[in-house]
């Protein structure tokens, strides 16, 4: 039976009814001074990486199309992709905390165009990600949960290529551009900023009538590989990483051990990723800088599970769980705590009987 997960259901209700939403999250016992060190921010850092970052990206579209439209331009065009449709994710993430740049201005300008890229309108992907990180993985209440129970495992597939996910998001745009938002961002954007959610999609809206308009007057795609379509073709990064995060974990907890988990990755990913692969850990300070997370993670190693080594073996953890959950909703992992670190809460007692 698959749960409802809706934002506006009877199980949203529940949640807020029974205390579940909006918890004491746990956090580990840190020496106040070393988070206030931890989070200090720099300019100089991000600067670099998204020098890199739209440097690559705009090399490899301009050697894309150069070599257009031999097949020579498909390496190319997948570099760009991935810069485009999966390292936008994680700028778009960070700036979005505000917490890569030290300048405001510079996290807004970031915000925006990695926005864009991913068609999430800023101001209603704002407002979801505050929720997602007050009620993370709380059933009705977090926006962000990427696979319910039990899972989809077509959609999540076909979301390697970003068709559900961009499909979904364009006909919000459309929506707020008609001037209207979902049932369900109601429950979370306020009412002051609705406004902005309309003039963004429209602006939006306009970008994509011309670029699609080009396409058609040169009688080439080649516009839409530029804009729009890196969405689709570069999304499987972000997805595969995103993945990763909470999928397999308990929902309905307190404790952020019990529902993210932190991966080790290659020096690539981590740059796709802006380090985000510590997810436990940016979860439990989400003010952290991404620059700063590999030592917020030494700093509570005692105090969490054991990071997985790698990307395969994170999966190879992780599929069985997916695997089982079409049978019984329920299974999850437990990760382990290493020794004398602090217990989990009662709530895990209720969790045991259906770990794997």
């Amino acid at each position: 039976m698959t749960k409802d997960y809706s934002l506006t259901s009877e199980t949203a209700d529940a949640a807020v009814r029974d205390g579940v939403a909006n918890p004491t999250w746990f956090r580990p016992k840190v020496a106040p001074e070393d988070i206030r060190r931890l989070r200090e921010k720099s300019d100089a850092i991000p600067l670099r990486d998204t020098a890199v970052w739209l440097g690559l990206m705009a090399l490899s579209c301009a050697i894309a199309i150069w070599l257009w439209p031999s097949w020579w331009s498909a390496p190319f065009w997948l570099v760009y992709g991935v810069l485009y449709g999966s390292a936008s994710d994680s700028r778009w993430h960070e700036c979005g905390h505000k917490t890569a740049f030290k300048t405001a201005w510079m996290n807004a300008v970031v915000y925006q165009i990695a926005s864009f890229m991913l068609i999430r309108n800023p101001v209603v992907w704002r407002a979801s990600h505050v929720r997602h990180h007050t009620d993370t993985i709380i059933v009705g209440r977090d926006p962000e949960i990427v696979a319910m129970r039990p899972p989809d495992l077509l959609k999540i597939v076909l979301n390697l290529f970003g068709i559900v996910d961009t499909l979904q998001l364009v006909k919000r745009m459309f929506l707020h551009a008609s001037g209207k938002l979902h049932p369900e961002e109601k429950t979370f954007v306020s009412e002051s900023y609705v406004s902005k959610v309309f003039l963004v999609a429209r602006i939006w809206l306009a970008i994509y009538v011309v670029t699609i308009g080009l396409s058609i007057w040169f009688g080439s795609i080649l516009p839409l590989m530029v804009i729009g379509l890196p969405r689709l073709y570069g999304a499987w990064h972000h997805v595969m990483t995103g993945l990763l995060q909470h999928l397999g974990l308990a929902e309905n907890v307190s404790d952020h051990r019990l529902n993210t988990r932190t991966v080790l990755m290659n020096p690539v990913s981590r740059f796709i990723y802006l380090n985000m692969n510590y997810h436990l850990e940016h979860h439990m300070f989400t003010m952290v800088p991404y620059y700063h997370l590999p030592k917020l993670h030494e700093l509570i190693k005692h105090d969490v599970p054991a990071p997985d080594p790698s990307i395969f073996a994170a999966f190879k953890k992780l599929v069985p769980v997916l695997v089982k959950q079409l049978r019984y909703a329920d299974a999850i992992i437990i990760p382990e705590l290493p020794k004398g670190a602090t217990p989990y809460r009662d709530e895990v007692e209720r969790l045991r009987p259906h770990a794997i």
